[in-house]
This record gives structure tokens, sequence and C-alpha cells, in this order.
């Protein structure tokens, strides 16, 4: 591959590539705080009934004095499952036997009680403010959080779909002054080979960065307007820089835009101090040292190559299950936190601390094992870990937090893996289309996570055996993608398919040939 040749000469890990690593992971860090923000912003705080014997001073005046804010909530509001006072129904009449010592549960009948009627009643102490709150988002109208969650992510699903493929057509560069979706990729275009899982690793913590930042910004700002302006600033600030960021010169050349990807080239010298070798940079050079790759490019790509070009459909619908596995398991346990009946707060942060060592692991298992086994594994490890808890009783709620945060410790690392993986399997062509088609399909998993949710009026482990069991799946299908490791990137669709025919004939057993030996 010329261009990677060309890469090595100006720079392919230097000054220029630690410079646009930083400017494009602090985007990634509040992109996060966006993702997960609903954690608190529409946090479920504790409620009941409003009643006019506890929330009207006018009936209360004709209460006894004896009977305490205790007593009329006995009265006032029937116990729930969890033998705390219910969250959705409300006694008809205040039913003054219960304060009786020796009352029982025959004493009150379900026929006694109705719905809220007259609103509910917030617990404000650990959040001033929250969506729920404000819009009632609670009991008949519990669905329309999740659903709320599902909309939100369709808007991220439309970017998926639409930006990989625009970048392909426009350039990286003007798709992400507006998108940050698809700065991953962009990124490795710009490393060499030998850095390029490493360049992803980084990149990709930049979103185990955000899962802390959110808890530390959650934890302070407790009201949800101001909470949601707080992680929306800094994207003005990102926006500004930018315009800064270099176009990717592979993808200019490859497309016939040797002007323009001639200096970024010189530029990327310039700033790695390759002073030599920006001198030598001329149309002339690069006509010659990509003569192959920028014939074959001319051709147009599009979206159907991916399904249509022999080698590629197997590659597509694979990574894509992949994609679809961690958004559909993560967004669906990861926007649900409160499930767990933990410090919200505190998951948030362990959220983030373990998803480091899972990410930095999976690098180190990138470069031991391979790209393929890590996948599966990866997959498989959150899947069996999230399908843990479905024997796990509820009560043994720090068990229950573990088993979670382990599972998306290792969704973290499939995320590395697949990130990395997906760039590795297509050529630059359709590099950013197959990306983008594998956003879509994280987005349309994770739309389709937070409605698995409400599977669980049928039963409590029903979501759970869902969660756990499409990464495994997925894991187990990753087994059939094909070995990338230490291979340069593709820029054309020829170059994938001599990669198969290349391991084909070093799979292909030569002739036999028998020897007679005498004895």
């Amino acid at each position: 591959m010329a261009f990677s040749e060309l890469l090595d000469q100006v720079g392919g890990l230097g000054r220029f590539q630690v410079l646009q690593m930083v400017a494009l992971v602090v985007p990634i860090v509040w992109l996060t705080t966006q993702s997960m923000l609903e954690n608190f912003s529409a946090a479920v705080p504790s409620h009941r009934c409003w009643v006019p014997l506890l929330d009207n001073s006018t009936a209360q005046a004709s209460v006894p004095g004896a009977l305490g804010p205790k007593d009329l909530l006995t009265v006032s509001i029937p116990p729930g499952p969890n033998h705390e006072p219910h969250q959705c129904r409300r006694f008809r009449q205040p039913q003054w036997q219960l304060l009786d010592p020796n009352a029982t549960a025959t004493n009150w009948s379900e026929a006694a009680t109705e719905p809220c009627m007259d609103g509910w009643v917030y617990d404000y102490s650990t959040f001033t403010s929250t969506i729920v709150a404000k819009w009632d988002l609670v009991c008949d109208s519990h669905a329309l959080k999740p659903m709320a969650q599902s909309i939100y992510l369709s808007g991220i699903l439309v970017g998926a779909a639409v930006c990989g493929h625009i970048s392909d057509r426009f350039g990286r560069r003007l798709v992400l002054t507006w998108n940050y979706l698809q700065m991953a990729v962009s990124v490795m275009e710009w490393t060499s080979a030998r850095a390029r899982a490493l360049a992803m690793t980084l990149n990709s913590l930049g979103f185990s960065f955000g899962q802390v930042l959110m808890a530390a910004v959650a934890y302070g700002v407790r009201d949800w307007a101001l909470l949601q302006l707080v992680v929306s600033a800094p994207f003005f600030l990102c926006f500004v820089y930018s315009w800064w960021l270099a176009e990717s010169a592979r993808w200019l050349l490859i497309t016939g835009r040797l002007e323009r990807g001639l200096r970024e080239l010189r530029r990327v010298a310039a700033i790695n101090r390759k002073r030599v070798v920006e001198g030598t940079l001329t149309t002339e050079a690069l006509l010659s040292a990509m003569q192959e790759e920028l014939s074959v490019g001319q051709a147009p790509a599009s979206l159907g190559a991916l399904f249509c070009t022999p080698g590629l459909p197997l590659r597509t619908g694979i990574s894509t299950l992949c994609w679809f596995a961690f958004g559909f398991t993560f967004y669906g346990l990861a926007l649900d936190l409160q499930a767990l009946d933990s410090n919200i707060f505190l998951l948030q942060v362990l959220i983030g601390v373990v998803d480091i060592p899972a990410k930095i692991g999976s690098l180190l298992l990138l470069s031991r094992l391979g790209r393929r086994p890590t996948q599966a594994g990866s997959l498989v490890l959150s899947g069996l870990c999230i399908l843990a808890n479905t024997l796990v009783p509820y009560e043994m709620g720090a068990l229950r937090s573990a088993l979670a945060v382990l599972g998306l410790g290792g969704l973290g690392a499939a995320f590395t893996c697949v990130s990395i993986y997906t760039g590795e399997l297509f050529p630059t062509v359709l590099r950013m289309t197959a990306v983008g088609l594998g956003q879509m399909a994280a987005r349309g998993g994770a739309i389709l996570g937070p409605l698995v949710r409400l599977l669980a009026v049928h039963g409590r482990w029903l979501p759970l055996l869902v969660y756990g069991g499409v990464p495994v799946l997925s894991g187990l299908a990753a087994l059939l993608l094909p070995e990338t490791q230490s291979l340069p990137l593709p820029d054309t669709i020829q170059d994938v398919q001599n990669q198969a025919v290349k391991k084909a004939t070093r799979s292909t057993p030569g002739p036999t040939v028998l020897k007679s030996t005498h004895f």
C-alpha cells in the first residue's frame, strides 16, 4: 500500500497525530455526557400519591393533633410491593382502622384504593428537578421514559445513517465539523499501521472519562435544565477548533483530489518536523507512488457495494451485528442504573473506571491474540455476566451491581474492538460508509434497548435474558470474520479481494508428494 509508505515519510505517529487525538478526544468526553445524561436528568425520584390529609393544609386542620405524619401516611397510602408506601395508589377514604396495632392486611382490600387522581408528591432530596417529576412520567405513564430515550437515540440513528456515506463523498473534516460521530476513523487514517490500535483505544477511552465526568457534573448540578446546559456548552468550543482538523489525505488521494491531499501531507510533515520530506512531496511523486491505487480508486463506491461485492457481504453483516449488540445491550442497561438500587452517582463512576482497564486490556489482547478472538471474547464474556444476573436474588444488590458493571466493562472492550476491526475490514473508499452503517446499527440497537425494559411486567429476569443473549450470539458470529492483525489498511475494493486471495493461497495445501523409502 503506497499511502502507508507516504504516511511513514511524513510521520505516522508524531506531534500532528498527538494534537489531532487530543482535539478529537475532548468532544468525545462531552459527547458521552450527553448519552448518559438521562440517568440523572430523567431520574425517577421517590414518589407517592397526593392526598389531602398530608398535603392540604385545610384538611390537616381537621386531623386530631395526636396523629403525626407517619400515622397519616398509614391511613392514606397502602403499602407497596416492597412494604414501602405505594407509589401509584392511594386509599379512597382514610383507613383509620389501620392505626390499630393489631390491624392486618385483611383490614383493607384493593377495592378501597384508587390511582393517584390528584397528582404525585416527589422526594427532591437527591435531585431538585427532573423531567420525570416535571411531566409526571410515573405509574401509568412510566413507559414514556424509555420511549423518550428511544426517540432521542433515533435522532442519532439518522445522523449515523447519513453522515458516514456523506463523509465518503465530501470528506471527513466537513462532516466532522457538524457531527462528531465520525471522528474515530479519521484518526485511524492519519495513523501508521503499528499505532492504529493504540490510537483507536485512546480515542475510545474518551468515553470512559466521559462516564466519570458525567457523574461528577451531575453530582454538583441537580437541576435537569441547568445540567443539560452545562454538558452542552463545551461543544461551542469544539465547533470552533474543528476547522483546524486535517482532512484525511488517504481519502483525498483515493478520490482523486491530489492537490488537496498533497497540501495536507506537507502540513503534517511540517508539524512533525519532517522538513526534508516536505520538500520532496510533489504531484509527480504522488502519481508515481500511488499509480495503481489512483487508477482503481476513481470508481464510485456506494452502500450497495458493501452487500454486492464478493468478499464484503459477510464482513458487512457480522460487523453490523457486533455494532448492534453493543448499542442494544449497553444503552439498555446503562440508561437504567436506578434499577440496580444502588448509589447512582457511584455506579456511573464505576462504569467509567472499570471501562478504562477493560479497554487497555483489549488493546493488549488485540496485539497478542488478534482482532477476531478479542472481538468474540469481549462480547461473549459481557453477555455471560449479564445472564448471570438472572440467577442472582434481587436482594443481593451489591452482587447484581458488580455483575452489571463488569458486563458494561466488557461491552466497552467490545466497542474498542469493533471500532478498530471495522476500519480494517473495509477499504478507504467504503470505510466511512461501513462505519456509518455500523453506527446506524448501534443506534438502532440503542433505540430498542430501553424498550426491552418494558418486558419486565412479564418477569423481572426477562430483559436481562435478552440483553445477555444478544452479545453472546453476536460474539459467536464474529468468529466467522477474517483476521486483520498487522495487515495494512486496504485502500480499494480490489485490495480486500487481494487479501482474501492471499489468505486462500496460504491455506491451500500444496500437491502431495509420495516418497518411497527402502528400509
